[in-house]
């Protein structure tokens, strides 16, 4: 008999629990910023508060007032561009790091 042939499918009620994760992680307890070569600048005098960057921000590392006017959490940021490309009266540029 061959190994494939002695081989069993258990149901889902039959298999043992897996990975359990009892506290969900969040990216809140872990700071990424440093991972980035370029950082997000906002020229606040451009900026129209569109919010089209802190909608689009993937982290989100775009901290949105009660004005509107948006600001960025470089703890989080990860300098990706995502924010500088939807700007649409390019109010922010992506500068090097340092």
């Amino acid at each position: 008999m061959s190994e494939a042939s002695s081989f069993v499918l258990k149901s889902w009620r039959e298999m043992p629990p897996g990975g359990i994760i009892p506290v969900p992680k969040t990216s809140l307890l872990n700071k990424t910023g440093t991972w980035r070569a370029l950082k997000p600048v906002i020229n606040q005098a451009k900026c129209i508060r569109c919010l089209m960057c802190w909608v689009h921000c993937p982290e989100p590392a775009i901290l949105r007032g009660e004005d509107d006017s948006v600001a960025v959490d470089y703890d989080y940021c990860k300098g990706c561009g995502i924010c500088a490309n939807v700007c649409p009266v390019h109010a922010i540029e992506m500068v090097p790091e340092g």
